[in-house]
């Protein structure tokens, strides 16, 4: 396919913006999607602006969801692949001391908003065949005391699983792409021995670029273990 379109969420930084990147060099349009458009120009401007738009969405907002694919449609006539990847991290504290709010901006963000991305995004990735791509994470495949967080990347699995038997027969292929610890936004100060946001692009990049018949389901990427 030529000049597909990818669309991202979150992409103002981190694995997203690394994704935009990676997508771009391999020949891809994107729509990039954020809560802020202004922190997008600068990535648009690297990317073209032939070859990428800049679209403001809180994936939390119902409405900025429905105008990003409506805008998305509306630069480049169709969507093929989606990375549904805004995401939250957690606060301290555990299930007994945590913020309250700091929860619900995190579940409404990382739950409700991936559930919102997909429900405006399918029609396009139906009509082109399409591919859709979810950050999950290897705390969604473990137990980890006290972390809100980590249900809700249990969540967004689930929600991998579910939308990949809704899709059955429809062509769209689903992958869920699962990090270990990444040097993202999400801390103030650098984690040790933690992947790069370009790592996890390039798993994105490995799942989009597989041919039609094959669908690669799940990515979990961690970090190397020390050397003892």
């Amino acid at each position: 396919m030529a000049d597909p379109v990818l669309l991202i969420t979150g992409a103002s930084s981190g694995i997203g913006a690394a994704t935009a990147r990676a997508a771009a060099e391999i020949g891809y349009r994107v729509v990039l999607a954020a809560r802020s458009e202004d922190s997008l120009q600068s990535l648009k401007e690297e990317l073209g602006g032939d070859r990428a738009i800049s679209v403001q969405c809180d994936v939390q907002s119902s409405e900025d969801q429905k105008a990003m694919v409506e805008r998305a449609l509306e630069a480049f006539g169709q969507i093929d692949a989606v990375f549904a990847n805004a995401g939250r991290g957690g606060s301290p504290g555990g299930f007994s001391g945590a913020d309250t709010d700091a929860w619900r901006d995190m579940i409404l963000t990382n739950v409700y908003g991936v559930g919102l991305t997909l429900q405006h995004c399918l029609p396009a990735l139906k009509e082109s065949r399409g591919h859709l791509l979810l950050t999950g994470s290897a705390a969604g495949r473990t137990t980890i005391p006290g972390s809100m967080y980590s249900a809700t990347k249990w969540a967004v699995s689930a929600i991998g699983y579910g939308v990949r038997e809704e899709l059955r027969g429809t062509g769209v292929r689903v992958t869920l792409i699962e990090p270990g610890m990444v040097d993202t936004p999400f801390f103030d100060e650098p984690p040790e021995r933690a992947l790069k946001p370009d790592d996890i692009a390039n798993a994105v990049v490995y799942a989009l670029s597989q041919p039609a018949h094959v669908d690669v389901n799940e990515i979990l990427v961690r970090p190397t273990p020390p050397i003892e």
